[in-house]
């Protein structure tokens, strides 16, 4: 499995022929200038919560892709109301084709789409493919529900924020990652504006001291799970 960074919280996976987005907001993020929108493939869109900073090319990927746009009721149903080929679930559900499944799962945060209407209530993922496993945790606080996970699922990779303020924060990130039961995690939602700017060289010592990894990814690069 492939994970690329795609900046703030949008994330481009790759297995086999398999290509799946996650919550993609890279138009408007100038920190993502160099992805080329129209470019990316994909056969699923993963979407945690409906918040604009994770949904803005949702429309756009959709179009030019004609993927299924996979997440909560009320979210599909938005979707799915403008003709676009979706998957509706809630918590505790899974999707699951013939390369992967994706269990939706607890955050704690709001969700509500640009207009003030209701986007559901948020979650993650735990995306499941070729013997591997990891957490798309969305954006949440730090949660007692993270310690359900590991009661089914043996993790390869944690995905967590670490920028604080709307999230949880570094050292939130690395309880998660003890309920979780996970020592390799992929930080998102940082850096994107001010309030979620980071010291990353502080984060990544922080785990260390932990005897746990933190990766941080530039914009476009990836990791292998």
């Amino acid at each position: 499995m492939k994970v690329t960074y795609l900046g703030h919280a949008s994330l481009h996976i790759e297995f086999g022929d398999t290509n799946i987005i996650v919550d993609p907001f890279i138009s408007g993020n100038s920190m993502a200038s160099e992805i080329d929108l129209n470019a990316l493939k994909a056969d699923y869109i993963l979407v945690t919560h409906a918040h604009q900073d994770h949904i803005l090319d949702v429309e756009t990927i959709a179009k030019n892709t004609g993927a299924t746009i996979i997440s909560n009721y009320e979210i599909a149903m938005h979707y799915g109301a403008k003709d676009f080929k979706v998957f509706a679930m809630n918590h505790g559900g899974t999707f699951k084709s013939e390369t992967f499944s994706a269990k939706y799962v607890n955050a704690i945060h709001t969700s509500s789409f640009p207009d003030g209407s209701y986007g559901g209530q948020p979650g993650g993922f735990v995306l499941t493919t070729e013997g591997k496993s990891i957490y798309i945790a969305g954006d949440t606080a730090l949660t007692y529900d993270m310690k359900l996970i590991p009661s089914q699922t043996t993790l390869d990779l944690a995905i967590l924020p670490i920028g604080d303020t709307f999230t949880m924060g570094v050292e939130d990130a690395i309880i998660a990652s003890d309920f979780v039961e996970c020592n390799r995690v992929l930080g998102y939602h940082y850096d994107s504006f001010p309030p979620i700017v980071i010291d990353k060289e502080a984060a990544k010592i922080k785990f260390k001291e932990k005897a746990k990894s933190l990766v941080l990814l530039d914009i476009g690069e990836s990791m292998n799970v």
